[in-house]
């Protein structure tokens, strides 16, 4: 089955709360996908959406600057796996024609996503969909 295209909808950050919430909402569709990330990752995440600039590049800025440097571009993020209450995601690059995929948190994907401009898309397998759901 095809991996089904996501957007960012919603960042819950909680001063109280050791995890933070990012909410995921289909595109072309009704269904959520609701992740629990870490404070460092979530405030990266929320300072890319509200366009706050760094006078230095964090660590995300620091990734993209890599692969771009490298003569590689980011493609896309797929959440591809929940296994043990665990999701897994690929961030996706292209290198001279080649596909090349790279295990990462979805969290630390979804912030790559997001510093990238214009933001990257985000996909999660339709499996890991219909698992969350129940």
């Amino acid at each position: 089955a095809m991996p089904v295209q996501m957007e960012l909808s919603r960042i819950i950050i909680s001063e109280i709360n050791e995890n933070q919430v990012i909410l995921l909402r289909e595109v072309d569709g009704e269904r959520q996908l609701s992740i629990l990330i870490g404070l460092f990752e979530a405030t990266s995440i929320d300072r890319r959406v509200k366009h706050r600039p760094n006078a230095r590049p964090l660590t995300h800025d620091l990734i993209v600057n890599v692969i771009e440097t490298l003569g590689a571009e980011i493609d896309s993020v797929v959440i591809s796996e929940l296994r043990e209450h665990t999701y897994f995601a690929r961030l996706r690059l292209k290198r001279d024609g080649e596909l090349i995929e790279i295990d990462a948190r979805p969290s630390d994907a979804i912030a790559i996503a997001v510093t990238c401009d214009p933001p990257i898309p985000i996909y999660v397998a339709e499996e890991v969909l219909e698992e969350a759901a129940t």
